[in-house]
């Protein structure tokens, strides 16, 4: 009796606690686990797939820090206490069939140089420029609209214009706003090149319908916490079109490029960068020599 008595006073404690404190939600150590996938993918494709994995988990990293210090982000939810009992009314238990033989997924075999995804992002990035712009035309009768309002991700002076001044030419927002789309294309490119040969069956729509409307989404609800300027100034029929004529551009654009093999096939301490002599036999130049 002595022993009961605490786990029944527990019990009333924990139903009298409506709400407890969870961590919140957060996407960066999805940020986090795919910079890592990219970085060993490289080992097996090329070096940028390496380089886009280290830029993105040292990212994930920082932005995983950021969510614990200085203060941890919680969020309240409700208890709700349930009696669950698990009943069936099946008396043979069903097994799952096991092929005879099972086969690796192999990675691709070529896949696309540096230049193939650099030239895609840029190409990308002209027609989601020319859809953005074509939007402020039609919205706000100017072009600069667009781009006052994606200098506003970073720029904190965009932040303080006005409905007017949203409309004209600002050189400082210009000069952000273009290295901040340059740059932002590019690595999209990049990862488009690594990305669209491990899907070789339908690639233009992977990366051109699917890929878009993904990060639109993602975007769409982390907006108002970035920019709440971007945010409320927005039209996401616009945005999502010129994320697809990215995506649709960049893609084409990067599987017409000319592939090169992968190092899929070569030894672990090669693809470490280690020198390792003997892994490789020899060419006939090299063994006539004395």
């Amino acid at each position: 009796m002595a022993t009961l008595a605490p786990m029944e006073g527990l019990e009333q404690r924990s139903q009298a606690q409506a709400e407890i404190e969870l961590p919140a939600s957060t996407a960066w150590p999805i940020v986090l686990a795919f910079g890592f996938i990219l970085m060993f993918a490289g080992l097996l494709t090329s070096v940028s797939v390496s380089a886009l994995g280290l830029v993105l988990s040292v990212a994930g990293c920082v932005g995983w820090i950021r969510e614990l210090f200085p203060h941890e982000h919680e969020q309240t939810v409700p208890v709700v206490f349930e009696e669950h009992r698990i009943t069936t009314n099946r008396r043979v238990v069903e097994r799952v069939p096991i092929a005879p033989e099972l086969v690796r997924v192999w990675l691709p075999l070529k896949t696309y140089p540096i230049s193939a995804g650099v030239k895609g992002g840029l190409a990308g990035a002209v027609a989601m420029a020319v859809l953005a712009c074509a939007y402020g035309v039609l919205k706000a009768g100017s072009i600069w609209y667009p781009i006052n309002l994606l200098a506003a991700t970073v720029y904190a002076q965009s932040l303080k214009l006005g409905p007017a001044q949203l409309n004209s030419f600002h050189s400082e927002s210009f000069a952000i706003a273009l290295l901040l789309h340059g740059v932002g294309s590019i690595f999209v490119g990049l990862l488009y090149g690594a990305m669209l040969p491990m899907f070789p069956r339908r690639p233009i729509v992977l990366g051109g319908l699917i890929a878009p409307a993904l990060w639109s989404g993602l975007l769409y609800s982390i907006m108002q916490l970035l920019n709440p300027l971007l945010s409320s100034h927005i039209n996401w029929f616009w945005f999502i079109a010129s994320q697809i004529a990215f995506g649709v551009v960049a893609g084409v654009v990067v599987v017409r490029q000319h592939s090169v093999s992968t190092r899929e096939n070569l030894p672990f301490v090669l693809r470490a960068g280690i020198e390792a002599p003997g892994t490789v036999p020899q060419r006939k130049s090299e063994e006539k020599q004395p």
